[in-house]
């Protein structure tokens, strides 16, 4: 029995349009909810977010089972932490504040087994191998793992072309909050030299042939960065979305009576 197929990366292989939502309350439960809206990919953040290898898993569990495609967001690009999610049953991993060819190379390596990579091999006691149910998860793993990795940064935008030339990388995501403090415009990712330059990218990385992702909870920044080329693209984060709707209720009722 081979590794389950990866129906993101199937979908981004045929040029598909994803729409997807950060989840970063850390909690299983909250994660089973989002997994009923309908989104087709859900990212676990493990960078910004309260969360560990235990309550990635969990999340992983339920989101799994839902029509939703879980994501993780590693902390950083390194091999230890990566291995474990994968591990854990992550298929499409992304991570953060890529800034090289070579760096790009390693996490390649990283998602890989040996002797092309270097994943270690434990999978007969892990939940990515059904532990141990999917015999042929070993030779057919690798085909199935989606890598998608972050420019975000000046350092990053520098190497992009490089980057898009790395066998193994799927997609590239832009990080516009990081990528706007880096041009000297924190908090500002409207601004116009931002979004001129986040424009920019995703045209250079839909041209390059990989997929080109972004996050944007701004309506013309969306439809912008689609006619752009992005193809996979976060249009909410739950905690926003919670606290918002928390706000606006609480508004409406303790306000409303004034």
């Amino acid at each position: 029995m081979p590794a389950p197929l990866n129906p993101f990366k199937k979908a981004l292989s045929e040029g598909e349009t994803l729409f997807g939502c950060w989840l970063g309350l850390a909690n299983g439960y909250t994660a089973e909810i989002m997994g009923t809206a309908g989104f087709d990919w859900l990212l676990i953040d493990g960078e910004h977010s309260p969360n560990d290898l235990p309550t990635i898993r969990d999340q992983l569990q339920v989101v799994s089972a839902s029509d939703s495609h879980p994501i993780v967001r590693v902390p950083i690009g390194e091999t230890w932490i990566i291995k474990q999610v994968l591990d854990a049953g992550a298929q499409t991993v992304l991570v953060p504040m890529v800034e090289s060819a070579d760096q790009a190379r390693e996490l390649v390596r990283a998602c890989r087994f040996p002797p092309v990579g270097d994943r270690g091999v434990g999978y007969a006691m892990a939940r990515a191998s059904n532990f141990g149910q999917t015999t042929n998860y070993g030779p057919t793993a690798d085909a199935q793992i989606c890598l998608l990795v972050q420019v975000e940064n000046r350092a990053g935008l520098a190497a992009l072309d490089e980057i898009l030339q790395v066998e193994g990388v799927d997609g590239v995501f832009i990080g516009p909050a990081d990528l706007a403090a880096s041009l000297g415009h924190l908090g500002d990712m409207m601004h116009d030299t931002v979004q001129s330059t986040i424009m920019d990218a995703l045209q250079r990385i839909s041209a390059s042939g990989k997929a080109a992702g972004i996050l944007s909870t701004d309506d013309a920044m969306t439809r912008a960065s689609l006619d752009a080329g992005a193809r996979f693209v976060a249009v909410g984060l739950d905690v926003v979305m919670l606290a918002q709707a928390a706000r606006t209720t609480a508004s409406k009722w303790r306000d409303g009576l004034k």
